[in-house]
């Protein structure tokens, strides 16, 4: 579904991604690990174009998506979750949630029952405004505002960063429902190793902008967690 084949970027003179390679299949939870200062979110940030790159390929099914803006990106159906949410502090939840409808140009301009139906919070606060939510709440409302797209690849950044508990439980399981009932393709960035292991069916290792293992979660050994994973 989504490839990255010899991706290369640059901040400025540093160079960042080093023919970096990733391999998305459809109807998978696939989990992009890697110690703090990698590359993981500048990756996913070309992926989106929010980044560029300075050669390689970025292909969603048979699209070439570097040649594409964000918004187009967005049309096709790929939807991202920034590492710390980029809620609208000011704005309601209902307005957030608005924003995600307003990228697409065509279908419903209602939030999709689903939206509520994982995250009843939201529904009770419509009216609040989004920088006095929790954390945990906000992180949901980040989710239900990607899934205001209707998207068949949803990209996550952390979404357990800074969350309590019991809100990280639950969005493991609104990731295992999306992915498993509502068959959306789920690309992770994720720190946690229980959590990974836990929504995760594939992963991907990043070090130092390089590609350096991936499989399935559970050839993921103790031997590429001290290696890659540990601090």
């Amino acid at each position: 579904m989504l490839k990255t084949v010899g991706l290369n970027q640059y901040y400025g003179e540093s160079h960042t991604l080093w023919d970096t390679d990733l391999s998305v299949k459809a109807g998978v939870c696939t989990v992009l690990m890697g110690r703090n200062g990698v590359g993981k979110t500048t990756l996913l940030k070309t992926i989106m174009g929010l980044l560029s790159a300075e050669s390689g390929k970025i292909q969603y099914n048979d699209i070439d998506l570097s040649l594409l803006p964000v918004e187009q990106r967005a049309q096709l159906g790929i939807a991202y979750v920034p590492q710390g949410r980029d809620i609208f502090s000011q704005m309601t939840v209902e307005e957030n949630l608005q924003v995600g409808l307003s990228v697409m140009r065509q279908g419903s301009q209602k939030v999709p029952a689903i939206v509520y139906e994982l995250f009843p919070v939201l529904k009770d606060m419509l009216s609040r405004r989004g920088g006095d939510l929790s954390g945990g709440q906000q992180q949901q409302l980040a989710i239900g505002r990607a899934l205001t797209l209707n998207p068949k690849l949803l990209i996550l950044d952390e979404p357990t960063e800074g969350i309590q508990p019991n809100i990280v439980h639950h969005i493991g399981d609104v990731i295992k429902q999306l992915n498993e009932e509502e068959n959306i393709t789920v690309l992770l960035v994720e720190q946690k190793l229980p959590f990974a292991r836990r929504v995760g069916h594939v992963f991907s290792i990043l070090d130092r902008g390089r590609s350096v293992a991936s499989g399935k979660m559970s050839e993921l050994d103790e031997t590429l967690v001290q290696k890659y994973l540990t601090v």
